[in-house]
């Protein structure tokens, strides 16, 4: 049995625009629908949802048996939740909140193996298909692809910084916490906001790095994949729920 490799990782490598879809209702059935629809990545998210491994290994398994991508968001840069995200199977990881260079570098540690890094190793975990991935060990570090999450004016002011740390993969702003570092706590399309967010992106495109966001909104999406973002999520399980439900309860009720 060989390991699979990471397309998503390559993809992000030869610069091409990926178009992702988030998700965060922790339900395996949910995961495969999107994972089917035809995006490019799906984001398994454990930050703001309440998955845990376990769910994250039934995502998982949902997902990639088709021809989706999953990155997964881990709650917090801790070289433990990393450590017990990639046993169960996840190749791709954003670490949300970085705040500058060796942050970044401690993320890198997290997902590789000695004497590059700190990973622990378990050779019956998933992601070695329970051993049976003879030279798993060999091959893992260079199939993991590591995306950070600049969320604060002080980590946008460090984009270079960051972009010249080796094994970093790509550098995703996250706009909500990134509008509150800014006094616009829950305005994250404020122009002021948006303003930083294109330059970010620009910004890190020139690091060689790969940019990416999240945003429902149609013309945002278009306007930051124009700038350069080239990983770019427009949508979320949750928020096309909602919008879905409430178009029906306006068709029918009024």
């Amino acid at each position: 049995m060989q390991l699979k490799p990471n397309a998503f990782k390559r993809a992000l490598a030869q610069g091409g625009n990926q178009i992702g879809i988030w998700c965060s209702m922790c339900s395996p059935i949910g995961a495969e629908l999107m994972g089917d629809t035809g995006f490019d990545w799906i984001l398994l998210d454990t930050e703001h949802a309440p998955n845990d491994p376990m769910q994250v290994m039934h995502l998982l398994q949902a997902v990639q048996g088709g021809n989706t991508p999953a990155v997964v968001r881990v709650a917090w840069n801790d070289a433990v939740l990393i450590k017990r995200l990639l046993d169960v199977g996840a190749q791709s990881l954003l670490v949300p909140y970085v705040q500058n260079e060796d942050e970044a570098a401690r993320a890198v540690s997290a997902v590789r193996y000695p004497p590059l890094g700190v990973r622990g190793v378990a050779g019956n975990a998933r992601a070695t298909r329970f051993g049976r991935i003879p030279d798993y060990f060999a091959k893992a570090d260079g199939e993991i692809c590591l995306l950070v999450q600049a969320e604060t004016l002080d980590a946008v002011s460090r984009i270079e910084a960051i972009g010249k740390v080796d094994g970093v993969d790509g550098i995703f702003i996250g706009p909500a916490d990134l509008s509150a570092s800014m006094g616009l706590l829950g305005q994250p399309r404020h122009p002021e906001v948006m303003k930083v967010i294109v330059d970010a992106i620009k910004r890190i495109r020139k690091t060689g790095k790969a940019a990416g966001f999240l945003t429902p909104n149609v013309d945002d999406a278009k306007m930051l994949i124009q700038a350069g973002a080239n990983f770019c999520a427009v949508g979320s399980d949750t928020g096309i729920l909602v919008a879905g439900t409430a178009a029906l309860v306006k068709t029918f009720k009024g």
